[in-house]
């Protein structure tokens, strides 16, 4: 999975966004694993997949705070 960009997150529903998270929270776990037993090639995607997250929880928080 490629960086998420700010455009593509911002067209999601905060349903989309809720599931974007919960998948990057399961592809870091088990990239997490994939690290830990010398598995994981592209050691890169573990803070990618940080910075998406953290990306799309930032952009529903902005949302949530416009509509209020």
């Amino acid at each position: 999975m490629a960086e998420m960009k700010v455009e593509d997150i911002r067209a999601m529903s905060p349903d989309q966004m809720d599931d974007a998270v919960l998948n990057l929270k399961k592809e870091r776990f088990n990239l997490r694993f994939q690290r830990a037993t010398g598995q994981l090639e592209n050691t890169s995607r573990l803070k990618q997949a940080r910075r998406d997250i953290a990306r799309i929880k930032t952009i529903a928080a902005e949302q949530r705070a416009k509509k209020k």
